[in-house]
């Protein structure tokens, strides 16, 4: 029975787990991004939060706070000065989408050769937007849609030529419209609510911990098999090949040690002399000094009757 309870709790061991695991504290596959998240010490301000576990570096993290950010060449400022309250709802996003471990479930292949990434639908919490529209509404824009065509040519983002700037509630008229079109679908405005844990913050205080964990935790186990079926294939055939080589363990019979012998009493070599002379003859140094006296046997003992005990082996 015991061996039984240990095959099966080597098999709970190394099964998969079919709750998206693969989609769980992974960095998206770009220029920025790291390869794996871990720690970073030395993240700048409006980044902090993900300091335990980036997917940024300090760098990527600095240059997040720019007015003219040097990880995508793209301004702020495209329309004038920005109020600083909607320019820290940008920066937190930036921080957001180049640091965060937490967004697996909505990463995407993008282009041809499938080697760049970048996220879709990602759910923001109600909260999130509504408070970064209404901290916008006084700054200006010219577009509805800032990953779409720029006027590059003189090395920076312009306004392309017909686009007046004009205040953000005339390009995007509700909150939900900010969150969904700012950059083309990264963003889906949710109706939940901060806390709910089926929504994302785009920021959070770091000394009450990571709130997306369980958020992405929650819609990897939601995500469509075939989104996780390389991952989990190869999954399979580990936990397959670790669980028979665990069943054979188990199964396999133990050899069971061969007793050793124990000595018989009055056997001839227990009764031998423990340190014999040289043979006859022998022309060593022993043999001319002649042979080693036996020490001698002690009497047996005897009871408290008197009478001898028997010996012991």
């Amino acid at each position: 029975m015991e061996r039984w309870w240990q095959l099966l709790l080597g098999l709970w061991t190394v099964m998969p787990v079919w709750a998206g695991d693969e989609l769980l504290n992974v960095c998206m596959k770009t220029k920025h991004h790291k390869r794996e998240p871990g720690p970073e010490d030395k993240l700048y301000e409006e980044c902090i939060p993900w300091a335990e576990k980036a997917c940024c570096t300090a760098s990527t993290s600095w240059h997040a706070h720019l007015d003219v950010s040097l990880l995508y060449n793209f301004s702020l400022l495209h329309c004038g000065l920005m109020m600083p309250g909607c320019e820290e709802h940008f920066i937190q996003a930036v921080c957001f989408y180049e640091c965060s471990p937490n967004l697996g479930p909505w990463i995407q292949k993008v282009g041809s050769s499938g080697q760049g990434e970048r996220i879709r639908d990602a759910p923001l919490c109600r909260e999130d937007c509504e408070q970064w529209w209404e901290d916008c509404r006084t700054s200006y824009t010219c577009r509805s849609d800032w990953l779409g065509s720029w006027d590059w040519s003189r090395g920076e983002c312009r306004c392309p030529a017909g686009a007046a700037c004009r205040p953000f509630p005339r390009y995007f008229p509700t909150p939900a419209a900010l969150c969904q079109r700012i950059w083309s679908g990264s963003f889906q405005a949710s109706p939940a609510r901060r806390g709910s844990g089926r929504c994302l913050q785009k920021w959070f205080e770091p000394a009450r911990g990571n709130p997306n964990e369980a958020v992405a935790r929650l819609f990897a186990a939601r995500a469509p098999a075939r989104a996780r079926a390389p991952a989990r294939r190869l999954s399979c055939r580990l936990a397959g090949l670790a669980a028979l080589s665990l069943l054979l363990a188990v199964l396999s019979p133990r050899p069971r040690p061969r007793p050793r012998p124990r000595p018989r009493c009055g056997s001839a070599w227990a009764r031998a002399a423990p340190f014999p002379g040289p043979p006859q003859g022998s022309s060593t140094a022993g043999a001319l000094l002649g042979p080693r006296p036996r020490e001698p046997v002690p009497e047996p003992e005897r009871s408290v009757l008197g009478a001898p005990t028997a010996p012991l082996c």
